[in-house]
């Protein structure tokens, strides 16, 4: 733990605040001022859709004015965003209020970076850790957030939860004061005339797809589930809305705390054997869908979708870091995060619609194709070390 990994972490946990409270008020805002019932989780998804549409030109704007110039506008852009839905919701104007997410997701695309940022601040041989340690922060948000969104919901009279998101604002401000002891790491002079590869070449690579296809379809099938999971539980299953709470705050506590050993398992196994785990603790959840839909049954299911989410998201960012050059990194950041967040928020966008459509055992099957692709591009990737390994020897 160096002086920057210390206050990216806890940086982190205050920009990180938005996503939990938005996942936890933006549904049940949605369902109180939507004028039409079935657009209750857009405000939800939009955060999403904010973060996907955003986390190419996020990435492109750090590599002009660097990392800590760029979470500094990430503070002060979320606190105004976290403003505006304040003001939304004491409007009771559900389009504004879905804009006001948008922004957040815009955001929160800022601090997707955290993870690299984190990365670029130690040795290769200790990426793993740092990203495990940055991950783990992530916990707190989800416990600070929620709970002083919670706290603070009536602090305007007759205007439920506007104090809320002022709150959030407070929260998301914070960083300005942590980020300034911040001391970037000196970027290398990029020449005018290196243009790196192209797209097409950095996703050829085998351990570069892998990385992608890991993120992307980890979070394709938390979210997809996820979203459904309230609408299932309260809405059709007729849980009340306490129970459905603890089995969605359950499920963020697992999706962060493996991070407490993830990092040494990835140095000790490897990242493939860590992606083919996750991988399982998905068919866990899946199969749990046929069994009764007790409460016990939906806890069980969302901790292992979150420890199974936790080990492919980690896999696959570390993996990342090791599959570009130096110069080339914000350029596969930014192509990484906008193909995760695109597919994460397609996912969440028709979770609504599709459990509406089916029903939450065909919602779990439906996951099944995206987690064989993950297996395959792992498979591919292996195959392709093992090659180059043999033509060394």
């Amino acid at each position: 733990m160096n002086k920057n990994l210390w206050i990216i972490t806890a940086s982190q946990i205050f920009s990180f605040t938005p996503a939990p409270v938005n996942v936890f008020l933006s549904g049940i805002i949605g369902s109180t001022l939507s004028p039409i019932k079935s657009l209750q989780t857009v405000p939800t998804s939009l955060m999403i859709v904010g973060i996907a549409v955003f986390s190419f030109f996020a990435a492109k704007i750090m590599s002009k004015i660097g990392r800590k110039s760029g979470f500094l506008f990430a503070a002060i852009f979320s606190s105004f965003s976290a403003l505006l839905a304040a003001y939304a919701v004491w409007d009771e104007n559900f389009y504004l209020f879905c804009l006001a997410c948008f922004f957040i997701g815009n955001g929160m695309s800022f601090t997707h970076q955290y993870r690299f940022a984190a990365a670029e601040s130690v040795k290769k041989s200790f990426i793993p850790k740092a990203l495990s340690i940055i991950m783990l922060a992530t916990i707190f948000s989800a416990l600070l957030g929620p709970n002083i969104a919670n706290f603070n919901k009536d602090l305007i009279n007759g205007h439920l939860y506007v104090g809320s998101y002022l709150s959030l604002a407070a929260l998301t401000s914070i960083p300005i004061i942590i980020l300034s002891f911040y001391s970037p790491k000196k970027e290398p002079e990029i020449t005018k005339e290196y243009k790196g590869r192209n797209y097409f070449e950095l996703i050829s690579q085998p351990k570069f797809l892998q990385a992608v296809a890991s993120a992307a379809f980890a979070y394709a099938v938390m979210s997809f589930l996820m979203t459904a999971t309230p609408i299932n539980m309260h809405l059709i299953e007729n849980y009340s809305l306490g129970k459905t709470g603890i089995v969605i705050q359950l499920h963020i506590v697992s999706m962060f705390l493996p991070s407490l050993f993830t990092g040494y398992l990835l140095k000790k196994f490897g990242h493939s054997k860590i992606i083919y785990a996750g991988v399982g603790f998905y068919i866990v959840t899946i199969l749990l869908s046929f069994l009764e839909t007790s409460f016990f049954n939906y806890v069980l299911a969302l901790v292992f979708l979150g420890i199974g989410w936790n080990f492919l998201y980690l896999s696959g960012t570390g993996l990342l870091v090791l599959s570009y050059k130096e110069e080339e990194k914000f350029k596969a950041q930014g192509f990484n995060d906008i193909i995760v967040f695109s597919i994460q928020a397609v996912a969440s966008l028709s979770a609504g619609y599709m459990l509406s459509m089916t029903s939450w055992k065909i919602m779990n099957l439906i996951a099944i194709p995206f987690l064989l692709l993950i297996i395959y591009s792992s498979i591919r990737a292996d195959l392709s070390e093992n090659s180059k390994q043999k033509i060394k020897f």
